[in-house]
């Protein structure tokens, strides 16, 4: 039998990598439901081997003792296997694991955000020489389907943006510090009691997971190549009460958001990709996704505008948009034949932070004086930077000046504050936070 190859008659065979919160749920899944999954699929789909680190852990599982494995390299690389899930994470192995796989002819199924966004153009070239299917729901948000969307409903129309709230972690924290008046220490103790954040979070508070899910959903959207170094990224541990309260003067919300977008340059259509808290308005559909919720908003041309929401982790939801994958590739293999490949033929230049249109808002401590706001506002216009509203709040040693601008270069935008702090008559620039969401 040719390796990789399916006989009709016999059941389509998956192995699964990883054991853990998602993968637990996957094996459950794949075996209370086989018969159901089977029907779907248009013929039975069996469970040929589970791929874990350490063998007589006790597993929440109805699955027979000798379907578990240490030898990841040697389940991938048997060859009557069609299907194989990747839930370990991170770089390596997972990148080899999914390597041998394909070359002995199995499609891939993986949630694996940080490999795809790393070295995605691997897997895709591998898949693609294979002839067999990489499917990845599961890396993007959880539960919602996003990447089958982005990745074949709207392949005939013109993506211009995408923006989302796609990890839950910052959102529950940043929900939290909105509508208990919480710092953000006391919220991330909070997240962790309940199980929404790690022991160590800085994959999710410092945006590296933002990150990687933000440079798939550009590339997926624009049709370009983009990998998580070409995303900028910023964190959420510098957000204070201050700032909330500020958002919420101006009839906002701060959430840390992704934001991938096509904008016009002198040069052409171009692509920008960014992670970082930001006010948005609460008028925007995104403001009003609560706790550990995830949701991502697409503008196209032809569809307008489209709203995707729903729990962006955990077991169930993750296995669920895994499983929705299995099914999809295990009918391509019944049939014979493969599902969308990389399509980056639109080859767009991605700009860095610098060339991004964005708005400010602005707090600065002031002296309380003639001349101090005009010096401001010349400052603003040496940078070409237009102010849209201004509001002095306090007077005395507690002025404070608030100015929210209009669109702009985020590079003259920096360059504006970091100007302001060397300003005569501003005593501080108390923060900083961009505007988005049309406030």
């Amino acid at each position: 039998m040719e390796s990789g190859s399916w006989e009709p008659g016999r059941p389509l065979r998956i192995a699964l990598l990883g054991c853990g919160v998602v993968g637990t749920q996957v094996a459950r899944l794949l075996t209370r439901d086989a018969e159901e999954l089977g029907q779907r699929v248009g013929v039975p789909v069996e469970l040929a081997g589970i791929a874990v680190r350490r063998l007589g852990r006790e597993r929440d599982l109805d699955v027979p003792d000798e379907l578990f494995t240490t030898d990841a390299a040697g389940l991938v690389a048997r060859g009557d296997i069609d299907v194989v899930i990747e839930v370990i994470g991170g770089i390596d192995p997972a990148r080899e694991l999914i390597l041998s796989a394909l070359q002995h002819g199995a499609s891939v199924v993986t949630a694996n955000k940080a490999l795809l966004a790393e070295d995605g153009a691997t897997l895709y070239e591998a898949a693609e020489k294979a002839e067999r299917d990489l499917y990845f729901e599961a890396a993007v948000a959880g539960a919602i389907p996003i990447v089958r969307p982005l990745r074949e409903s709207l392949a005939g129309d013109s993506v211009q943006r995408v923006i989302g709230i796609v990890n839950g972690t910052t959102n529950f924290i940043l929900d939290a510090m909105t509508t208990t008046g919480q710092g953000f220490n006391e919220a991330l103790d909070e997240a962790q009691r309940l199980g929404f954040a790690e022991a160590d979070p800085t994959a999710d508070i410092e945006g590296f997971d933002a990150a990687a899910k933000a440079a798939i959903l550009s590339e997926l959207a624009f049709h370009t190549r983009v990998t998580l170094g070409d995303v900028h990224r910023e964190g959420i541990t510098e957000v204070t009460a201050a700032d909330i309260r500020s958002a919420e003067d101006m009839g906002c919300v701060v959430k840390q958001l992704a934001i991938c977008e096509k904008l016009d340059t002198p040069n052409g259509p171009a692509v920008s990709a960014r992670v970082h808290p930001a006010m948005i308005s609460r008028d925007h559909p995104l403001a009003s996704v609560r706790g550990a919720y995830n949701a991502v908003f697409v503008e196209s041309e032809s569809a307008g505008q489209l709203m995707f929401y729903g729990p962006g982790a955990g077991g169930a939801p993750t296995a669920s948009a895994v499983l929705g994958d299995v099914v999809s590739v295990a009918r391509n293999r019944r049939n014979g034949v493969f599902g969308p490949g990389e399509s980056t033929h639109a080859h767009l230049e991605v700009l860095d932070m610098g060339q991004a249109r964005t708005r400010y808002h602005v707090s600065l401590d002031v002296d309380d004086r003639a001349g101090v706001l005009a010096q401001v506002a010349n400052q603003f216009a040496e940078f070409d930077v237009s102010i849209r509203t201004v509001r002095q709040e306090g007077s005395g040693s507690d002025a404070q000046l608030v100015i929210v601008t209009h669109e702009a270069d985020d590079a003259a935008l920096a360059a504006t504050v970091n100007s302001l702090r060397d300003l005569d008559g501003v005593r501080a620039v108390r923060s900083v936070m961009r505007v988005e969401g049309g406030v």
